[in-house]
């Protein structure tokens, strides 16, 4: 399912996700303007690299605190457009709700640690791994844990592949996103879909998300209102 866009509209301008978003974009395009050879040199220096975990000791120049640093580099680096655009298209679609009911400052904190939990449920089930993973996939997971668990009954218009032009359904937020997440779920144990994914980082990213989003949300209590429409009542989550 591709999500076009929920139905909460945000109190406040989300000025950090949409920050996330450029930083995103330019370090993209910093990335496109490198020789082949630069740019594995820089994603292998800032990807997150399972291995060194068990070999920083042997390692000259590699500290414990180096692992830390490219756990969040890692989430500013993209392995191609689709990439980056599929990761900043959910994160501009649900960051800013998320964001509203935490506030800036505690969103980006949110958002970065999300991003270090899946950094560390990536390397825990993948501790021999020497190929680099990069990516906001994480740290977004988070986003979409926290949005799952502050507004399940919020409506996501989606469009179902392969069809372009449809069908587009609208279906509640904790449908679209648990389908989402039982999908990372199912490819940890899809042996046939290969290496390229970090599943394990999506998964614990969302769990994390889920997890922390009443340590971050503001103290206000969310609100929460009726709404009739076409003659359909229920829950409606107001941010």
């Amino acid at each position: 399912m591709i999500p076009f866009r929920d139905d909460i509209q945000a109190r406040q301008y989300p000025v950090i996700t949409v920050t996330i978003i450029i930083a995103n974009v330019l370090v993209y395009l910093f990335q496109s303007t490198l020789e082949p050879h630069a740019l594995q040199a820089l994603v292998w220096d800032f990807g997150l690299v399972p291995a060194r975990l068990s070999a920083w000791r042997e390692l000259p120049g590699l500290t414990a605190l180096s692992l830390l640093v490219t756990m969040q580099t890692s989430m500013f680096l993209h392995g191609g457009l689709a990439h980056l655009a599929g990761n900043m298209w959910f994160l501009w679609i649900f960051g800013d709700n998320v964001e509203d009911r935490m506030g800036p400052g505690r969103f980006l904190l949110f958002y970065l640690t999300c991003g270090q939990l899946a950094g560390v449920a990536h390397i825990l089930f993948n501790l021999e791994s020497a190929v680099p993973a990069i990516g906001a996939s994480g740290a977004l997971a988070g986003v979409l844990g926290a949005y799952f668990v502050s507004f399940p009954f919020a409506r996501v218009l989606v469009m179902i592949p392969p069809f372009f032009l449809g069908p587009f359904l609208q279906l509640p937020a904790m449908i679209v996103l648990g389908v989402w997440f039982l999908l990372q779920f199912a490819g940890v144990f899809d042996t046939s879909a290969g290496g390229g994914v970090a599943w394990w980082a999506h998964v614990g990213g969302f769990i994390a998300g889920a997890s922390l989003i009443g340590f971050f949300a503001k103290p206000s209590p969310q609100r929460y209102y009726w709404r009739i429409e076409n003659g359909d009542d229920g829950p409606r989550p107001e941010s």
